[in-house]
């Protein structure tokens, strides 16, 4: 299993309305019908999961997630049809033709060979299965190249140089292509959303619970506040706090396909 950030379910909790809407829009076009099993691939602590008991009543739901913080918070919502597992998105596997809807919500971005795993990701799903794919797709925007820049820098980079920072991630085309290649039906797309968060220096305390985590572990101590001090002051800057609140554009890429049933 992959060395990974230590996640903390409450700061990644932050802003739950915002991070959990992009989940939603994904489910609500996956069209299946008889539902008797659902994987649910980087589950984190869980709260989307849930959703998913109202969207398919009948099915039994396993939660997946390779941190084990995020598990604990997640056990809040298990029941006899909803569990939760300790796993690595990268080792995961089923029997062929096991599985009728798997989804993996902003998860696969930290997997820079993600597109090699989908064709068993394919093969898992019974025909006439779905699998529904969302990842962030803003590695371009201030909060991100920001982040890469000063974490090039030194002090810092001594201790942040082998940090992954997001790798570049697949287009809808490239879904498309590969997964039409193994014998789906495939809906594409991407989304900006415009956040108006509430808070101090919001967008901050957005990346801290996600993108911005691997670096922040990095660093010691003391360099890790001197790091969140001069990062959020040019946050700040790039996203500044207006009357109504902070504006956050935020770009997704969103995959659904549909195993042929032959």
């Amino acid at each position: 299993m992959r060395t990974s950030p230590v996640w903390n379910p409450v700061q990644y909790g932050t802003y739950a309305d915002e991070r959990g809407r992009p989940y939603a829009d994904l489910v609500g076009r996956v069209r299946a019908e008889d539902v008797r099993t659902v994987v649910d691939l980087g589950c984190g602590p869980g709260g989307l999961t849930v959703t998913l008991r109202e969207v398919w009543p009948e099915a039994t739901i396993v939660g997946i997630d390779n941190s084990p913080p995020m598990l604990e918070a997640a056990q809040q919502y298990a029941d006899d049809r909803l569990t939760f597992e300790l796993g690595d998105v990268r080792e995961w596997s089923a029997p062929a033709g096991s599985i009728d809807v798997i989804v993996t919500n902003a998860t696969l971005q930290w997997v820079p060979e993600q597109v090699d795993l989908l064709p068993g990701f394919v093969n898992a799903l019974r025909p006439g299965g779905w699998l529904a794919i969302q990842i962030p797709g803003n590695g371009n925007a201030p909060s991100h190249s920001i982040l890469r820049d000063l974490a090039a820098t030194e002090p810092y980079a001594e201790y942040a140089k082998d940090t992954s920072l997001r790798p570049d991630v697949p287009g809808p085309a490239e879904y498309i292509d590969v997964l039409s290649a193994e014998g789906c039906v495939v809906d594409a797309w991407e989304t900006t959303y415009f956040h108006v968060l509430q808070g101090d220096n919001a967008v901050l305390e957005w990346v801290k619970g996600t993108g911005a985590r691997p670096v922040l572990q990095s660093l010691p101590d003391d360099l890790r506040v001197q790091f969140e001090a001069e990062y959020g002051a040019r946050l700040a800057e790039a996203y500044p706090q207006r009357d109504y609140g902070t504006l956050l554009p935020f770009r997704r890429i969103f995959a659904v396909a549909q195993k042929k049933e032959s």
